[in-house]
């Protein structure tokens, strides 16, 4: 194992730095679902652009916490023991503003650590093959394409309108989007945020459609077949919706996704840090921008 950084902790706690792929992927399988953009990030594309720490009583690995690295905030993702999550953001992986995501019952480990500001209760929904019923544009006028690198200053401008993504060509080609244009312009879009061949799991992501076209099932339609070839070459497709969204609940139903887990999504500033002013300045554009659209 590639230990890093390493440090005791009362209890028998042992906490460090790792970049031994294996001993990851075996704790994070044990939940495959919620796992699942940890799981993409071990693919040799992401990998380099993540940090990982876990945790260790004896010899068993109690708990994993992911920083993906770049511009702050980035994502963080915990699994496993409060005590063990506490032990790893003690001095293994402690970025000083994060998005963290986590479930309920582990807000307690990044509390002793971290000013967690309010944020809404998120459900990871899935699919299989067996269970995906797709839906199409039968009695539309306009058709679904497959979008790529060269679709990026439009998808951009759509997603503008929303929740102020940006995309680079690469990954737009990297990943799988649909769209559909009506008269020449970009109106819906769909497509991932992380794909994972090598695992056979994918999550599904960025999904919008401009204010003065829904009510048309566009968002459901290009779901679908972002999702449809998905499971192609996955065996289970993954995505996240607000749990005081129920269209969009309904409407990912419709397409055969399941509810798996209930889980906290929060932006989090490490005790202690000098950046008051633009934490909170942060939170207030956390805030406009964080619900998402509703797909019609």
């Amino acid at each position: 194992m590639a230990a890093i950084t390493l440090e005791r902790w009362e209890r028998g706690l042992v906490a460090e730095r790792t970049t031994d792929r294996a001993v990851l992927r075996a704790f994070l399988e044990r939940d495959r679902l919620f796992s699942a953009y940890a799981i993409c990030d071990l693919d040799d594309r992401e990998f380099p652009r993540t940090r990982w720490g876990v945790a260790r009583s004896g010899d068993e690995v109690i708990a994993v916490v992911a920083e993906y690295e770049g511009p702050t905030p980035q994502p963080l993702f915990l699994l496993g023991r409060p005590d063990g999550l506490t032990a790893i953001l003690g001095s293994v992986v402690r970025p000083w503003l994060a998005y963290a995501a986590v479930l309920p019952e582990q807000l307690s480990a990044i509390e002793r650590r971290y000013h967690v500001q309010p944020g809404p209760v998120m459900i990871r929904m899935w699919t299989d093959r067996s269970a995906f019923v797709p839906r199409g544009m039968a009695g539309l006028d306009v058709g679904i394409a497959r979008l790529g690198g060269s679709d990026a200053p439009d998808l951009n401008r759509l997603y503008h309108l929303g929740f102020g993504a940006w995309l680079p060509p690469q990954q737009i080609r990297d990943g799988v989007y649909y769209g559909i244009r009506v008269r020449g312009q970009l109106v819906a879009a769909a497509g991932t945020h992380v794909v994972s061949p090598s695992s056979r799991l994918a999550v599904v992501g960025n999904v919008l459609t401009d204010p003065a076209f829904r009510g048309r099932g566009y968002a459901t339609a290009v779901t679908s077949a972002v999702t449809a070839e998905l499971l192609g070459f996955c065996d289970h497709v993954v995505l996240n919706v607000r749990a005081d969204n129920p269209p969009a609940l309904a409407a990912y139903r419709r397409l055969g996704y399941t509810e798996h887990i209930r889980f906290e999504e929060r932006l989090v500033r490490r005790l202690g840090t000098p950046w008051s002013e633009f934490f909170d300045a942060l939170r207030r554009r956390f805030r406009d921008t964080s619900k998402e659209p509703t797909p019609r």
